[in-house]
């Protein structure tokens, strides 16, 4: 197996275009087509379908470049244990998670602890946050999915609630708290599929037998924010995510269980690593506990 020429795949999907990916690397673009030509002239394989200055993915090529994230994700993990960034002086570290809120503080002391560091953060649903662990596309989820994968390493990291929230105009934004028997027929506006705010009150709903009125699906907290500013409903999310805003008030549900945790996330093989080991060594002291995910 020409490991050059697996390389020089990977890069190119990676970047999308042979240009991309050159100017990436540092290679000539010539240099990188010849690369991946040989490669799928060897195994008579056609890995990239070339439309005009970019490139996508065959599916066989798809398939390939999953193997290949894994196998140069490993390559990176092996040197970061034997070069400078054992000692966390250097390094780039991919966080993936499902609220900026939970993770800034721990960003914030990992770069005080260590200035030479840099980060990347994308917030998405926690179903996507896992996936991208498992993918390689992230080192570090930060989590409110509990997950009892084998693959995965877990640490809870604090414990949240789910209020509703209403525009300071709305008929309910004098009630102190509410039942869930008082939101039977009233609209709701729910995140996207995959998020834990949605499953977990859609699950207290059904649990208490109420059916809401029209339920508006949008996808993000930020677009939530906005359908109920703008009269579609009343919309759920986390207490500290939400902070004091004089056109809202949050209104907590008396008689439901809405506690949810949220867990900082890597992959068992990574663990000890030293960018992944430096997170996580951050979660006690975020007052957090060292107990795996259930």
């Amino acid at each position: 197996m020409n490991v050059t020429g697996l390389r020089a795949f990977h890069v190119v999907a990676e970047a999308g275009s042979f240009t991309r990916a050159a100017a990436a690397t540092g290679l000539s673009q010539p240099t990188l087509s010849s690369q991946v030509r040989l490669l799928e002239m060897t195994h008579e394989a056609s890995l990239f379908d070339r439309k005009g200055r970019g490139v996508s993915l065959t599916p066989l090529g798809r398939r390939l470049h999953d193997i290949t994230a894994r196998l140069f994700a490993a390559e990176e993990d092996a040197r970061a244990l034997l070069d400078g960034a054992k000692t966390l002086r250097r390094g780039h570290l991919r966080v993936a998670a499902d609220s900026a809120t939970h993770v800034m503080p721990l960003l914030s002391a990992l770069k005080t602890r260590h200035a030479g560091l840099s980060f990347s953060l994308s917030i998405d649903n926690s179903t996507n946050v896992l996936q991208q662990l498992i993918d390689y596309g992230a080192d570090i989820g930060v989590t409110a999915r509990a997950t009892s994968d084998p693959r995965l390493h877990s640490r809870l990291l604090r414990r949240d609630r789910l209020v509703l929230f209403a525009p300071r105009t709305h008929a309910l934004a004098r009630c102190e708290s509410l039942a869930l028997a008082d939101l039977d027929g009233l609209d709701l506006v729910i995140r996207e599929a995959g998020s834990i705010t949605r499953e977990v009150f859609e699950a207290r709903l059904a649990e208490a037998g109420i059916r809401p009125g029209v339920l508006v699906e949008v996808q993000g907290r930020e677009a939530v924010r906005e359908a109920v500013a703008s009269g579609f409903g009343i919309g759920i999310v986390f207490d500290s995510e939400f902070p004091p805003d004089p056109a809202f008030v949050t209104i907590p549900v008396s008689d439901a269980d809405l506690e949810v945790a949220e867990y900082v996330v890597c992959l068992e093989a990574r663990r000890r690593l030293p960018l992944v080991r430096g997170f996580l060594d951050l979660v006690p002291e975020a007052g957090g506990s060292r107990r795996p995910a259930p």
